[in-house]
């Protein structure tokens, strides 16, 4: 089991300090993922304008939810799952779409399935895709900008779901009751 540093404030680079300070303003503590990216100033910034440029890409919550939470499980997060599960709960997110998520179960729609199906297909092909499965997703109501929100989503998730695997970052206290582990084979 390998651990990374989780900084706070005073033990930050001076560089990273103001963006921890961002997240103590935005969140009302600083996230332990914050806490270790502080250690590169420069992948903390990285990983917070992705945040924030995903959360303002042309998906609703529901979407938004399905990307993160789609990436999350493939990628086994034991981290990202509790806590994008909790941010969907504040974000209104309905409680059928993230357990269908959360447990690999179909989605209360299948524009959201086509959705996850097509985001599964570009994180595990590492984006490629053959051109009958861009025609499913476009099929089901998407088009060529939702390929490329995908793909800023997934930029985000990997910074978080590979720093989270190497830290070994523990599960923020509220998002502790939504604790997950991949199912086993």
């Amino acid at each position: 089991m390998t651990t990374l540093k989780i900084h706070d404030i005073d033990s930050a680079p001076q560089e990273s300090k103001p963006l921890l300070e961002g997240s103590l303003k935005s969140f009302g503590m600083i996230p332990g993922l914050h806490g270790v990216l502080a250690e590169s100033p420069q992948l903390l910034e990285a990983y917070q304008t992705l945040h924030k440029l995903f959360g303002e890409s042309s998906f609703d919550n529901d979407e938004l939810t399905v990307v993160w939470q789609t990436i999350n499980v493939e990628h086994e997060c034991h981290y990202c799952v509790p806590a994008h599960t909790g941010i969907a709960h504040m974000m209104k997110v309905d409680a059928a779409i993230t357990d269908a998520l959360r447990n690999k179960t179909t989605l209360p729609s299948e524009k959201l399935e086509a959705l996850r199906d097509f985001t599964l297909t570009v994180t595990r092909n590492r984006g490629n895709v053959t051109q009958e499965d861009l025609d499913a997703f476009y099929a089901a109501g998407y088009g060529e900008r939702q390929v490329l929100d995908i793909i800023l989503g997934l930029s985000q998730k990997v910074i978080s779901n590979y720093t989270n695997h190497i830290a070994n970052t523990p599960v923020d206290e509220p998002f502790q009751k939504f604790a997950w582990k991949p199912e086993t084979v």
